[in-house]
């Protein structure tokens, strides 16, 4: 796995995070430990007598956990100082030997609260335990990401090298594509739209006046497309990449043919489109309209 591929795969793993509440994130904690622990033991809830407060355990470390993932954790850090009481005096009265204790807690990397740190290392002293501590999702990352390869895609999710991929139809291209699905465009006479000046290239690459207007009308998404490039920068170079590279390996496929805008253009709509619908096809000319715009597509006038 190379450092792009360990980027994109903790993007993945941190999306799992922020989307991980109660059991979801109990599962996401006990898969990862599965694995880094051969020894760990998951404890579910069994009938009347529950889990007797040990969420999973490394029996021959005496090491115990305990999970903990409200929804809102900046607003619950008050249940989170009294769970921890609660919690480790009724693990202690039920499980032996405990040498360490740590309180598996959701934080969605926003840091623990320092009431509640301070309590956990109070409880350390007051049972005399060797060690007690937060394990947060920065603890789970680290963890995740000293097993093999193989467990790590399998845990954070599929991934694809983007260096290996022929064409657009991969994950996340359909993510983009959903998210400007969801957002309608803006009025066609909308003043917060204006379009690019840019019809000296359509002329120059022979577009015809169907393709103007389809690049025309696609482009009132592009503040929707900026949103969400801004929000995965990684990606904004990545789709450029391989817009160009889909351009150029069309021109080598063609080389021996007149070049013909139109034909190329089309040519790469129906390469990237995931699915052959209007709607996908809009998202993708949506796109492409972008980098028509910034000259990584298509031919510039002053090549002439």
């Amino acid at each position: 796995m190379d450092n792009q591929e360990k980027i994109l795969a903790r993007i993945l793993f941190e999306n799992k995070i922020f989307k991980a509440d109660g059991n979801a994130f109990e599962s996401l904690f006990t898969e990862i430990m599965n694995y880094a622990e051969p020894d760990f033991q998951q404890i579910k809830p069994w009938g009347n007598i529950g889990d007797k407060k040990n969420d999973g355990y490394i029996p021959s470390k005496g090491i115990y956990y305990q999970v903990f993932a409200p929804e809102e954790i900046r607003k619950s850090y008050p249940d989170v100082v009294e769970k921890l009481k609660t919690d480790l005096k009724g693990l202690l009265a039920q499980w032996s030997p405990v040498k360490e204790f740590y309180f598996v807690v959701n934080d969605k990397f926003k840091g623990v609260n320092p009431e509640a740190e301070q309590t956990i290392k109070s409880l350390k002293d007051t049972y005399k335990l060797d060690k007690t501590g937060f394990l947060t999702p920065k603890d789970l990352n680290r963890i995740l990401f000293s097993l093999s390869d193989d467990l790590i895609y399998k845990i954070a999710g599929f991934y694809f090298n983007i260096d290996k991929v022929t064409n657009l139809d991969f994950t996340i291209l359909s993510e983009v594509i959903d998210f400007i699905m969801q957002h309608p465009p803006r009025r066609a006479f909308s003043t917060d739209v204006k379009l690019p000046d840019w019809d000296e290239k359509i002329k120059f690459n022979n577009l015809s006046d169907f393709t103007k207007s389809e690049l025309n009308y696609a482009y009132q998404k592009i503040g929707s497309l900026n949103i969400f490039l801004n929000n995965n920068s990684f990606l904004a170079e990545e789709l450029q990449k391989k817009l160009i590279g889909i351009y150029q390996q069309i021109i080598e496929d063609w080389k021996d043919l007149s070049y013909i805008g139109e034909n190329v253009f089309w040519e790469i709509v129906n390469i990237c489109m995931p699915k052959n619908t209007e709607i996908h096809q809009s998202a993708v000319i949506c796109i492409l309209s972008k980098y028509f715009e910034s000259c990584d597509i298509l031919e510039e006038p002053k090549k002439a």
